[in-house]
This record gives C-alpha cells, sequence and structure tokens, in this order.
C-alpha cells in the first residue's frame, strides 16, 4: 500500500465494527491538494494525442482481431465446442471493449487531448457505439468527480441510510437474496440507471440520462444531450440493419454478449470503487471536496488492470486529478502514496471475492453512537 498503508483505526470505533477492515481516517487529511499535485511529476498531467490515440488503436485492433476469428472460424467448429467459444468470445471481446470504454470515459474528463472538441468527437463516437449516451454521461459523472462522499449530492452508488431501505431489503439480507441482488446489479445497472437514475441521487423528479429536459442537466447542457441521443440512435439504427441483414441471433453473439460484459465491468468496478466497509460518506455538515475524493479505493483486477487502463489501481489519483491521462496515473500514484498515508486505500481482495463482501457487510450508512462527527457515516449490515 505504500507509506502508511496500514489503515488506522479512530479511538471511538468499536473493535467489533473493524472486524473487516481498519476505517481509513475521516478527519480532515493534514495536507492540501496543491502538496499532492507538486509530489508528481509534472510531465504526468501532459495530454499527448499521438499516445492516446495509440491506445485506442490498439483496443479497436484486438476488437477486430477477436471480431474476425469468431466470424470466420467459430461455425467451422462442432456444436458442442462453438457453444463453448461464443461465451468465450464475448467475454474477452467485452474486456477489450470495456477498455475502449475506459478511454471514451477518459474524453469525457478532458484527459484524451489538449483539444476539448477533439475529446468530445473521439468520446461521443466510442461511446455511442457501447450504447452510451456520451454527453449525458459526461455531465452526470462530472458532478459524481465534484461530490463524491456526499449523502447529498454524489450521482452514483449513494448510500441510504437504514430508514430510506425498501422495505423487502431484510429478505434479500441472506446469500439467495444477495446472489439474487448482484445478478440483477451487474446485468440491469447500468441501463437502470441511464434510464431511471436507479442508485443516483434523489431529485424532486423523474431524472432519465435521455432526457434533455431532466432535472441532471442545466440549460447550457440541453442541446449537447440531443446530440448524445442522436449517436446512440444512430448506432440502434445500425443495429437494425445488421440484423436484417445477419440475423438478430448472429448480432447477438457477436455484440450482445460482449455489450452485457461491458455494462456488467461498468457498474462491477463502479461499485467496488465506492462501496467498502472502511469508507466514510459525509453530510453537508461535514463534507468537502479532498475527503469526498479520498472515499474511494483501488482495487486488483490482476492482468485486467492492464487491459482496463489501470482504472481499477489508480481510481483514487484520478479522483484527485482527473484530467490526468491514464497512462500517467501509475506514477502518479506512486508519487503520492506516501503523502497520503493512511488516507490512501488499496484492496488486493480478489473481485469476486470482494463483491460478494461488500454486498454482505455494505447495505446502508450510519454514524457511530456517540461519535461527536454526527456528520460523518459508516456502512452498516444489520437489519
Amino acid at each position: 500500500m505504500g507509506a502508511g498503508g496500514n489503515m488506522s483505526v479512530r479511538p471511538a470505533v468499536k473493535k467489533s465494527e473493524t472486524k473487516l477492515h481498519n476505517r481509513v481516517p475521516s478527519s480532515k487529511p493534514p495536507f492540501t491538494l496543491g502538496e499532492l499535485k507538486k509530489a508528481i511529476p509534472p510531465h504526468c498531467f501532459q495530454r499527448s494525442v499521438l499516445r492516446s490515440f495509440s491506445y485506442v488503436v490498439f483496443d479497436l485492433t484486438m476488437a477486430y482481431i477477436l471480431f474476425y476469428i469468431a466470424t470466420t472460424y467459430f461455425h467451422l467448429l462442432p456444436s458442442p465446442y462453438s457453444y463453448l467459444a461464443w461465451p468465450i468470445y464475448g467475454f474477452l471481446q467485452g474486456c477489450i471493449l470495456t477498455g475502449v470504454w475506459v478511454i471514451a470515459h477518459e474524453c469525457g474528463h478532458h484527459a484524451f487531448s489538449n483539444y476539448q472538441w477533439l475529446d468530445d468527437l473521439v468520446g461521443l463516437v466510442l461511446h455511442s457505439c457501447l450504447l452510451v449516451p456520451y454527453f449525458s454521461w459526461k455531465y452526470s459523472h462530472r458532478r459524481h468527480h465534484s461530490n463524491t462522499g456526499s449523502l447529498e449530492r454524489d450521482e452514483v452508488f449513494v448510500p441510504k441510510q437504514k430508514s430510506q431501505i425498501p422495505w423487502f431489503s431484510k429478505y434479500l439480507n441472506n446469500p439467495p437474496g444477495r446472489v439474487m441482488t448482484l445478478t440483477i446489479t451487474l446485468t440491469l445497472g447500468w441501463p437502470l440507471y441511464l434510464l431511471f437514475n436507479v442508485s443516483g441521487r434523489p431529485y424532486n423528479r423523474f431524472a432519465c440520462h435521455y432526457d434533455p429536459y431532466g432535472p441532471i442537466y442545466t440549460d447550457r447542457e440541453r442541446l449537447q444531450i440531443y446530440i448524445a441521443d442522436a449517436g446512440v440512435l444512430a448506432v440502434f439504427y445500425g443495429l437494425y440493419h445488421l440484423a436484417a441483414a445477419k440475423g438478430l441471433a448472429w448480432v447477438l453473439c457477436v455484440y450482445g454478449g460482449p455489450l452485457l460484459v461491458v455494462n456488467a465491468f461498468l457498474v462491477l468496478i463502479t461499485y467496488l470503487q465506492h462501496t467498502h466497509a472502511s469508507l466514510p460518506h459525509y453530510d453537508s455538515s461535514e463534507w468537502d471536496w479532498l475527503r469526498g475524493a479520498l472515499a474511494t479505493v483501488d482495487r486488483d483486477y490482476g492482468i485486467l488492470n492492464k487491459v482496463l487502463h489501470n482504472i481499477t489501481d489508480t481510481h483514487v489519483a484520478h479522483h484527485l486529478f482527473s484530467t490526468m491521462p491514464h497512462y500517467h496515473a501509475m506514477e502518479a500514484t506512486k508519487a503520492i502514496k506516501p503523502i497520503l498515508g493512511d488516507y490512501y486505500q488499496f484492496d488486493r481482495t480478489p473481485v469476486y471475492k470482494a463483491a460478494w463482501r461488500e454486498a454482505k457487510e455494505c447495505i446502508y450508512v450510519a454514524p457511530d453512537e456517540g461519535d461527536q462527527n454526527k456528520g460523518v457515516f459508516w456502512y452498516r449490515n444489520q437489519l
């Protein structure tokens, strides 16, 4: 974890409450954002058009190779092996396309190049091809970065207090219920978020990422929401004609399967970045931007760290400096870890174990009894 990697235990926390993880500090850190930035080599903030495009070209080349192998050779396999080959293709292609999604995500943060118009053009094309409304998500995601860890203003995976959780939650707090919850979350979570703002912050009226006049967006952003919707509709139109020419089964195998994997990864990665027993959340009386940005955790996805352009194991640095290109994030993380100390959070738990554990332990948030900082909330699981 680097210097100070062993997470400190706050004095007011009972031993039983920290059996899984020592909590990270929730007090104001003894360092500033400026001090963290000074510790990072200046070149880490430099964006290169050529280098950024090299990752796009590499990912799309790998995606084409997988597509070519699948469409050229899979039909030659005996039937038992072809049924096995397509799911393998779907997973591998989904991993590669998640990397493409991450590059489009960088465009939304203006981390791809020095030219905002180029970032938006590349991001619009790449995200639209994955049925993501680029500008719609760009604006809501930026607000997530501006309000991370805030119970009132954060935009995604906002934890609920005990009084706010649905009445049926107690019936899902068991192994079969967690299996069902995780399955629904990973398969339907992303489209439900885009369509109905599920797991997002509450608004005073219906919120949808496809609605230019929804409460998520300002008047200045509405035209770009229309453009984002047009991009997704154009891809749907292309898929419709492709299905008419090749057949629906062909489109589902070649495109639908990988897209399911992409959507599952997006939800899983985001969920695990912001859901952890050691992470505090804050109400308006305690929240500030730096503490909120630090209320996230780096995870280890093994070889997929590289495939996913290190969005998984450099997320803390990303929240601190979101315009930094992904290819400098590892170096930046190493530079700031000695300063962050106990405020840096890294969990090497295998992803499948971590997802199960967080689904079990992180059900709602509440302040500690007797804690003077009533605006600091921690995960609980006792229903």
